[in-house]
């Protein structure tokens, strides 16, 4: 008799869940489209890289033929512990390019300024997590390579970020 009871008592606050205020919407096509699109936006957003933005500007500059600089670049194979420091090296590298630029006027000056902004603003989001590993280098200690070069593996290291 008891399990009855606690059976219907349950159907009824169901039934007046379902009936209130904020389940009135679901009754409507508009309503179920509204709550499916709240319930898919969240998971579309964590599935975006953060490195997006800089990704389209470096397809941009790559193949820029008034950037003529060598710099220290990182390979994309470094340890993982290094990934974060790897990063900042890339980013510290963007500011001897924007500095070429202003010097040539180049014509992806906008585009590296981009990249030097987006990653710069990604970078203060995630302080610096990652323990130095005695396996990590410091920038200088990478070998100096041309600019095509350094946006290769500066690509590779993002995508390998962004997996």
């Amino acid at each position: 008799q008891k399990t009855h009871l606690k059976s219907v008592c349950l159907q009824y606050q169901l039934y007046r869940l379902l009936n209130s205020h904020c389940f009135c919407l679901l009754k409507n096509g508009m309503g179920l489209i509204i709550f499916f699109l709240c319930a898919y936006v969240p998971k579309t957003e964590a599935g975006h890289c953060k490195w997006a933005e800089v990704l389209k500007d470096l397809e941009r500059i790559k193949t820029s033929k008034d950037i003529d600089v060598s710099l220290y670049t990182a390979n994309a194979d470094e340890d993982v512990k290094c990934q974060e420091l790897v990063m900042r090296c890339f980013f510290l590298e963007t500011e001897v390019i924007i500095q070429e630029c202003r010097i040539k006027n180049c014509s992806k000056t906008q585009d590296v300024w981009n990249i030097w902004k987006n990653g710069n603003e990604s970078l203060k989001k995630n302080k610096l997590t990652s323990t130095k590993s005695e396996k990590c280098k410091e920038c200088e200690e990478y070998e100096e390579k041309n600019f095509t070069e350094f946006v290769q593996n500066f690509v590779k290291v993002i995508q390998r970020d962004c997996k």
